[in-house]
C-alpha cells in the first residue's frame, strides 16, 4: 500500500467551474504529457469541419489556460495532429515544439505561453486518427451515407483535440461543428440552438459548462433521427435503426428516475442514447448527456438493457466522480458496476439483479485467471501500470467485477442503510471532481466506516493486493441451480427436450458456461437444431455459444462465426473469440486469419489493436 494515503491537496482551483487537479504523487498521470500543477487547460473550445472527403476533422481550439505565477509553458497531448500555427488571443504567434513521442501516448506539444492565458491552435486530425472512425456508406446500418464517431477512453481523444488529455484534468468545452447537410451531428453537451445551414453544410453547435475528463468529449455525424422517450430522454439512431431502438431502450425515464432514487439528482440535463453502427468497439461508452450504445444490445425483448443502467449509471460514478489517472479505473467501473446492478433490483427485482451478480462473479473468476492467477498484479484494484503500458491494459473485468464485489462487501459489513447514504454524500461531495483509491479510502474511513470495521473488512488488501480475498460477497442466484442441473444432466448424455426452454437470457448464459468445454458434435448439433444458437439475435447467448461451438471445432458454427464477427465489433466479444479460434491449431488459425482480414477494415482502432496485438503475442 502507498505512503501517499493522505488528504488529497486540489490546487488551482481558480473559479467555480475550474475542478481541482489533485498533487498527490498517485495522481500524476503518466500517461499524459501535461504537467497540469504548472499549467492547465481549463477549458476547450473547438471550431471544427469535418471532411468526409479526406476523413479528417480541421478547424482551431481555442484553450483556457491556468498558470502558476511565472510558468512559461504549457505542454498538452498529441497524436499525429497536423499543427499549423499556434497564437495567443490577439492574433500573435507563439513558439511551439512537438517534441518525441511514441505510438501508445503520441507527443508532447509545449507551447512558450508569453503571458498567454488563451492560446489558438489551428490544426487538422490524421485521416488515420485513433479517436475517429470514419464510416463509408456501406459500414452503416442505412448503407446511404458516411458516419463518423469519436471514442476517446482511454487516451485516444489527443488524436483530435490538441489538449491535456488526463481524466484528473477536467475541462469544460464547446465546439462549433461544420457537416454536409444531409448529416446531423450530435455531441456529449447541450444543443445551442438550431443548425445552421448555408448550401450544402450545416453547422452546430454544442456546450458542456461543466467540468468533464477529456476523453468524455464525444462526436457523431451521420444519417441519424431522434426520437422522445420522455421529457429528458430520447434515442438517436440511424432511421432503419431507430423503431428497434426507441423499443428496446424505451424505459429510460425509468431508468434515470430508479437512479435518482439511489443516489440522488441526475446532474446533467437531457440523458439520451445514441445507436450507433455495428463497428461500435464497447457496449456503451457514458459520455454525458449522450451514451454511445452498441447496436449488440437490440435483442428485441429488452433482455440486455441493464448495458443502459451500467451506462447511466457512469453519470454519477466516471462521469461526476472520475478517476484521476487510468491506475485506477476501478473507481469508474467498479462503483457503476455497483450502482448497474442496484438499478436493475430496483426495476427488475432482487432475483433478476441476482442472476446478473451471479454471472458476474463467474466472470470475475474467469478474469483473475486470464490474468495469471489470483497472485497477479493485474488482479489488484489499484493498478502500478507504468508509461510503457497501454491503459488499455487495465480496462479488464478486474476493474468492473472485483470492484463491484468490494463495495457489495463493504454494503454487508455495514448495512445497506448506512452504505446508501455514504454513497450519496460521496457523490455530492465529490461531484466534478477527480479521485484516486487512496482519496476514496481515506474518505471511506472518515465518513463510513466505524472503528475495527476497516480492519474487518480489510479494505486496504482489497484495493492493493492482488486476488480475491475470502471474505468477497458473492451474491448466488436461486434460478441457477436447476440451470446448472439441467446443464449437468445434458452433458451427462440426458436428452436435449429436458433442457429448460422459455427462460432468461441469463439462464441461458449460464446454462451455455457450465457445459464442459469438450462435448461430442452430435450433442452440439441436439442445442443447434433446438435452440438455434448459431443464428441467434441475442448477442450475449450467441457469443456464449460460439465460445463452447469454436473451442470443439463444430463445423456449424464456423458461418455463424464469420457472420458475428463480420458483422459487429464490440471487443467484449471479438477479441475472445478470435482468442478462442486462434488456439484451435492450424483449423482455428486458418478460419480466424480468413474471417480477421474481412473484418479488420470495419473495426475500430480499439477493437483491431487488441486483437492484432493477441495474434501477434500467439505468433
Amino acid at each position: 500500500m502507498p505512503a501517499t494515503v493522505l488528504a488529497l491537496a486540489p490546487i488551482l482551483a481558480l473559479a467555480a467551474q475550474t475542478a481541482p487537479v489533485l498533487a498527490t504523487p498517485e495522481a500524476r498521470d503518466v500517461h499524459s504529457h501535461a504537467r497540469p500543477l504548472e499549467a492547465r487547460v481549463s477549458h476547450v473550445s473547438l471550431n471544427l469541419f469535418a471532411d468526409f472527403d479526406s476523413h479528417v476533422l480541421r478547424g482551431v481550439a481555442t484553450l483556457s489556460i491556468d498558470a502558476r505565477p511565472g510558468a512559461g509553458q504549457v505542454v498538452l497531448d498529441d497524436n499525429g495532429l497536423r499543427i499549423v500555427s499556434v497564437t495567443d488571443a490577439g492574433g500573435k504567434a507563439l513558439p511551439y515544439t512537438v517534441g518525441k513521442g511514441d505510438a501508445v501516448h503520441g507527443a508532447p506539444l509545449t507551447v512558450t505561453l508569453n503571458g498567454a492565458k488563451t492560446i489558438r491552435i489551428a490544426y487538422a486530425s490524421a485521416p488515420e486518427a485513433k479517436a475517429l472512425q470514419w464510416l463509408s456508406p456501406a459500414q452503416t446500418a442505412g448503407k446511404t451515407q458516411p458516419f463518423l464517431f469519436s471514442q476517446g477512453e482511454a487516451i485516444l481523444n489527443r488524436s483530435w483535440i490538441p489538449t491535456q488529455d488526463s481524466p484528473g484534468i477536467r475541462q469544460s468545452w464547446d465546439a462549433t461543428i461544420d457537416v454536409p447537410a444531409k448529416l446531423t451531428a450530435v455531441m456529449s453537451g447541450e444543443a445551442r440552438g438550431k443548425a445552421v445551414c448555408k448550401a450544402d453544410r450545416c453547422t452546430y453547435r454544442y456546450a458542456m459548462d461543466k467540468p468533464v475528463a477529456p476523453y468524455l468529449i464525444a462526436l457523431a455525424v451521420g444519417d441519424i433521427a431522434f426520437r422522445a422517450t420522455g421529457a429528458r430522454t430520447g434515442i438517436w439512431a440511424e432511421p432503419v435503426t431507430l423503431d428497434k431502438a426507441a423499443y428496446e431502450f424505451g424505459e429510460l425515464d425509468k431508468f434515470v428516475a430508479a437512479a435518482e432514487g439511489l443516489y440522488g439528482p441526475y446532474r446533467w440535463g437531457r440523458y439520451d442514447v445514441l445507436v450507433l453502427p455495428p463497428s461500435f468497439p464497447f457496449g456503451g461508452m457514458e459520455n454525458p448527456t449522450l451514451t454511445f450504445a452498441t447496436p449488440t444490445a437490440i435483442a428485441g425483448d429488452r433482455s440486455l438493457v441493464s448495458l443502459i443502467a451500467h451506462e447511466l449509471a457512469h453519470s454519477w460514478s466516471g462521469n461526476l466522480v472520475t478517476n484521476a489517472t487510468w491506475n485506477d479505473f476501478w473507481l469508474n467501473e467498479g462503483f457503476t458496476s455497483y450502482f448497474e446492478n442496484r438499478i436493475m433490483e430496483s426495476l427488475y427485482g432482487q432475483r433478476h439483479a441476482a442472476m446478473e451478480a451471479d454471472l458476474a462473479w463467474t466472470d470475475m473468476q474467469a478474469a483473475v485467471k486470464d490474468a495469471g492467477g489470483p497472485q497477479s498484479p493485474d488482479t489488484r484494484l489499484h493498478l502500478e501500470l507504468d508509461a510503457s503500458r497501454d491503459p488499455d491494459d487495465g480496462m479488464t473485468q478486474i476493474a468492473y467485477d472485483k470492484g463491484a464485489t468490494f463495495l457489495r462487501t463493504i454494503e454487508a459489513t455495514v448495512g445497506r442503510a448506512r452504505w446508501d447514504a455514504y454513497l450519496r454524500r460521496y457523490f455530492d461531495v465529490h461531484a466534478f471532481q477527480p479521485q484516486t483509491s487512496a482519496g476514496f479510502l481515506a474518505d471511506l474511513k472518515a465518513n463510513l466506516l466505524k472503528p475495527g470495521e476497516a480492519e474487518r473488512i480489510g479494505v486496504d488488501a482489497w484495493v492493493y493486493q492482488p486476488g480475491v480475498p475470502a471474505n468477497a460477497v458473492h451474491v448466488k442466484s436461486d434460478a441457477f441451480p436447476a440451470i446448472d442441473a439441467a446443464a449437468k444432466a445434458f452433458a451427462a448424455g440426458g436428452p436435449v427436450s429436458a433442457v429448460p426452454g422459455e427462460v432468461t437470457t441469463q439462464e441461458y448464459v449460464r446454462f451455455l458456461t457450465q457445459l464442459p468445454r469438450s462435448m461430442p458434435a452430435e450433442r452440439l448439433r441436439a442445442l443447434d437444431e433446438r435452440f438455434h444458437w448459431n443464428g441467434t439475435g441475442n448477442s450475449e447467448i450467441r457469443f456464449a455459444w460460439l465460445q463452447l461451438a469454436l473451442a470443439n471445432r463444430y463445423p456449424p458454427a464456423e458461418a455463424s462465426a464469420e457472420a458475428f464477427l463480420t458483422g459487429q465489433g464490440r471487443r467484449k466479444f471479438v477479441a475472445p473469440l478470435f482468442a478462442q479460434l486462434w488456439g484451435q491449431g492450424d483449423w482455428g488459425r486458418a478460419l480466424a486469419t480468413r474471417i480477421y482480414a474481412k473484418a479488420r477494415p470495419g473495426y475500430h482502432a480499439v477493437t483491431a489493436t487488441t486483437v492484432d496485438r493477441l495474434m501477434k503475442a500467439a505468433n
